[in-house]
């Protein structure tokens, strides 16, 4: 209980650091920093090349202490400017300390074959001074965890093989793990700057200037300076620099740096626009709504950081096997040196040697990357296919889905009415006259009805006469003048009030409002000229969506607080199960009950306030992209791209990063199975046994690199555990 109250009351501080490349690297640091004074717990991501820190309860982090710690460890705490650097910057392998010391034992290596060819007489020398030169920042490194009280690490483990090699006359084999060790190291911190530049990425669509409007002047300032309720201008070709709202011109915006949307969307006065997206033809005057550190951009790479830093269940139990594993080996490794000498003929160096050998065939570092790496991968993929997921937990439990509830109004229909019947019940009208009469009635009214009829008349390219003597009805519709008739715009409940409806158009009004489409009709005196009905309708995307979910084994519900007849109408029209007129708390209410009965786990998906609850309640919630920013903070995952087929594209890519992470596991223990057996039978040496270890981690490496490929394919989506497809993405 006091851990959760210090993490409340006590800011977590975030450092970045150099030099963490694995999950070894990860649980040297955590248990280095842990043992500090003032510090309550510590959490290390060698994807992020991050440490998060919190502190007890009203203390400050002992800062120099934490650089000191991290020193010894052979880390380095670097600041946000220059790990931003490091990250985009552009620097080959072989520039690279680790590139550079790979290159140097490798000459190392084949000089002193070649010495040996040359000179028999040397004898192991040259090697000796090859693995001793390769030897020195791993021995720096033991040396570190071990004055921080970890003894059992990588780079222990590999101290003692290789030292243990040269004492038992081995030098040539010391000398080739030393190098095969300083391969492995390499591919380590090139997948991690990888995953890392892949977030770097992202703060590089934000420009780093802005054209600032003040004082009827426009002048070129820092877009990190931007506050809102300024004014930027952007030009045709440029990216816009913050999130804002656009107070005069119409432009096309390439938004597939946030969305992955690859159509221009159009926008226009009043809409909203993000930092990092590209006007493409005219230019605009925004208004900013968000500075730099809280806009678009920034939100998504803090929540793709926060993401990769969370582990994944799986991960956490990696984690503790290799806690408990590392000890076990070296226990094992001891009784293998001692007991065969002891009890059969068996030469020491022999075991010795043996031991050694299984010592290093041991390392787990294979096992340690296989789930982090392919998690990374897999949230990397989503985030650049407009698939934000909060951390390795969530991508898990996504893919175990077996009910997913969806909101209505803006989820799985636009969001707003639009026309769907035009009818006239009157000799000498046409549909394009009762339309083109209603639209001018409703020409000054921001009623969602009236901005639909008005839409849809603009839609039909109508020229809209002038009404005057224009008046609102409360609860009942408009009336007014309109080319010299008296016509009037009314509900049918309000025309049945003031007289006996026609039985042919009462039926027609019924059979239309059972179909869940809400009415106006058009008076003259109290003669009905046509009737116009509106409807919420589905997303055009909706039923593909829900297609692909069927496909993969999940079954859609629909939870409105409409009412029970339009949610009705929308779920046959789309063949899914709906439930109108719900409170928030009766949607949280529903997935509670489905849990507790057998169709969890559940994933709740919305866009409103009204979401929230249920959003929370699930196992997994998934807010749309363009919902508010209460569903997008509740929620577990969020659809930038802002589209129903995202739901089914999240759940495959959770079951194609889980059979990515099972293969991993599989490579990385079936591996060291085989190969501890044959080095403890004598069958296989020191070479070949840190070859299969290096082998391994570039194996697992190489598959969970394979996942940022990923594409989802709807046609293929299959029902029940689906398998990954990976096909060359698009950007």
């Amino acid at each position: 209980m006091g851990e959760s109250t210090h993490q409340e009351t006590s800011p977590a501080l975030s450092l970045r650091v150099e030099g963490m490349d694995c999950g070894g690297c990860e649980r040297k640091v955590e248990a280095a920093l842990g043992r500090l004074a003032g510090i309550a717990e510590v959490s290390a991501s060698s994807v992020t090349g991050s440490v998060k820190i919190h502190p007890q309860q009203n203390t400050t982090p002992p800062h120099e202490a934490i650089e000191r710690a991290l020193n010894e460890l052979g880390y380095r705490l670097v600041d946000e400017e220059a790990a931003s650097e490091s990250a985009t910057a552009s620097a080959s392998w072989w520039q690279t300390a680790k590139g550079r010391l790979v290159l140097v034992t490798g000459c190392l290596l084949v000089l002193a074959f070649a010495l040996r060819l040359a000179w028999p007489a040397l004898g192991n020398w040259p090697f000796v001074a090859a693995t001793l030169v390769g030897l020195v920042s791993i021995v720096q490194a033991a040396w570190g965890a071990l004055k921080q009280r970890n003894p059992f690490t990588i780079e222990m483990l590999m101290s003692i093989a290789a030292l243990g090699a040269l004492a038992i006359n081995a030098a040539a084999e010391a000398a080739v793990v030393v190098f095969l060790f300083a391969v492995g190291e390499l591919l380590e911190g090139v997948a991690a700057s990888r995953a890392r530049r892949s977030i770097s990425a992202l703060a590089d669509l934000t420009p780093s200037t802005a054209r600032l409007m003040e004082d009827g002047d426009t002048r070129e300032v820092s877009a990190a300076s931007l506050t809102p309720g300024q004014r930027v201008l952007v030009r045709p070709g440029d990216r816009v620099p913050c999130d804002g709202r656009i107070l005069t011109g119409e432009s096309d915006l390439d938004e597939s740096p946030i969305n992955g949307e690859s159509v221009p969307r159009s926008r226009a006065p009043g809409d909203d626009v993000f930092a990092g997206t590209v006007n493409l033809d005219a230019a605009l005057e925004v208004e900013v709504t968000r500075s730099a550190e809280d806009n678009t951009i920034a939100r998504v790479i803090r929540l793709v950081e926060e993401a990769q830093a969370a582990k994944a269940p799986v991960a956490r139990f990696i984690d503790r096997f290799a806690r408990y594993y590392m000890p076990a080996v070296v226990g094992l490794a001891l009784l293998m040196a001692v007991v065969p000498p002891l009890v059969s003929t068996m030469a020491w160096s022999e075991s010795v040697y043996r031991a050694l050998a299984l010592l290093l065939i041991a390392c787990p570092c294979a096992l340690v990357i296989s789930t982090p790496a392919a998690i990374a991968a897999g949230l990397s993929a989503g985030a650049r296919r407009g698939l934000l997921i909060k951390g390795g937990a969530v991508l898990e439990q996504l893919g175990k889905l077996r009910t997913v509830a969806l909101d209505k109004t803006g989820t799985l229909t636009a969001g707003a009415p639009k026309v769907t019947d035009v009818e006239v019940w009157a000799s000498g009208q046409s549909t394009q006259e009762i339309l083109r009469l209603a639209a001018a009635m409703e020409r000054d009214s921001s009623h969602p009805i009236a901005m639909a009829i008005l839409a849809h008349a603009k839609q039909q390219g109508l020229s809209l006469p002038q009404a005057s003597e224009s008046r609102a009805m409360a609860g009942r519709g408009v009336a007014g003048w309109v080319e010299g008739r008296e016509l009037s715009l009314i509900t049918p409940r309000h025309l049945a009030e003031q007289a006996a409806l026609d039985h042919d158009l009462a039926a027609r009004i019924a059979e239309l409002e059972h179909a869940g489409k809400s009415l106006a009709v058009l008076v003259e005196g109290e003669r009905p000229l046509g009737l116009i009905a509106v409807r919420d309708e589905p997303r055009d995307d909706a039923r593909e969506g829900l297609t692909a979910l069927s496909r993969l084994g999940v079954q859609a519900v629909m939870l409105s607080g409409d009412n029970a007849r339009t949610a009705a109408a929308i779920g046959d029209s789309l063949g899914i199960e709906a439930h109108g007129e719900l409170m928030p708390e009766d949607k949280a209410q529903r997935v509670q009950q489905w849990q507790a009965t057998g169709r969890g786990p559940v994933g709740k998906v919305g866009d409103g306030i009204n979401d929230a609850p249920a959003l929370a309640a699930a196992e997994v919630g998934i807010a749309m992209g363009g919902g508010t920013d209460v569903a997008l903070e509740t929620a577990d995952a969020a659809l930038l791209k802002n589209r129903v087929g995202g739901i089914a594209e999240l759940i495959d890519l959770s079951r194609a990063t889980l059979h990515n992470v099972k293969t991993n596991v599989a490579l990385a223990l079936g591996l060291k199975a085989i190969f501890l057996v044959t080095t403890a039978l004598g069958i296989t040496g020191m070479w070949i046994a840190v070859m299969a270890d290096t082998g391994a981690t570039v194996l697992v490496t190489l598959n969970a690199m394979r996942l940022l490929g990923y594409r989802f394919s709807p046609g293929n989506a299959t029902s029940g555990p689906a398998s990954p497809r990976y096909q060359k993405a698009t950007s």
